[in-house]
């Protein structure tokens, strides 16, 4: 019997997802597991360990399990999710002309993220902006979870 995932563990990897950094789940268990490009190199290498600090060894032993194993599938990354087209999303679902074509405005050029996010600090809509993200990471995590064949619940935080 497969386990149940709950959802917000999924949004919550997503969340903090690095480039660097790729999550997994394990199918048949439902552990999730955050591992770095190069302690999943050094498993498909199959690199010593004793060119690894002591505290790498683990989690380097984890990564072969992840390599070698069918059990485990990798969660969406930065580059499923593209932020930048939920922040063009979100500056078009502001209501207030002015605003929503100073937000898209912001999203454009260098230093985006950082324009953007000024731009929301001063017409106070951040908490508007984090919420909308948020939902857009859990619909993210619902199709990723769907299109797996994978149950899974909303405890609704």
């Amino acid at each position: 019997m497969k386990p149940m995932i709950r959802l917000k563990d999924i949004v919550d990897q997503i969340e903090i997802s690095f480039d660097e950094i790729k999550s997994f789940l394990n199918t048949r268990t439902g552990e999730i597991i955050s591992v770095s490009d190069e302690e999943l190199r050094a498993a498909e290498e199959g690199e010593s360990l004793e060119n690894y600090p002591e505290w790498e060894h683990e989690i380097i032993q984890k990564a072969k399990e992840i390599v070698f194993s069918d059990d485990w599938i990798t969660l969406p990354e930065k580059f499923d999710i593209n932020e930048y087209s939920i922040m063009e999303k979100f500056c078009s679902s502001v209501e207030d002309d002015d605003k929503k074509h100073r937000l898209l405005n912001s999203i454009h050029g260098r230093g985006a993220f950082r324009y953007f996010k000024d731009t929301i600090h001063e017409f106070g809509i951040v908490d508007d902006w984090y919420e909308y993200r948020k939902q857009a990471f859990k619909r993210i995590a619902i199709e990723w979870l769907e299109s797996h064949d994978i149950a899974f619940t909303d405890d609704k935080e």
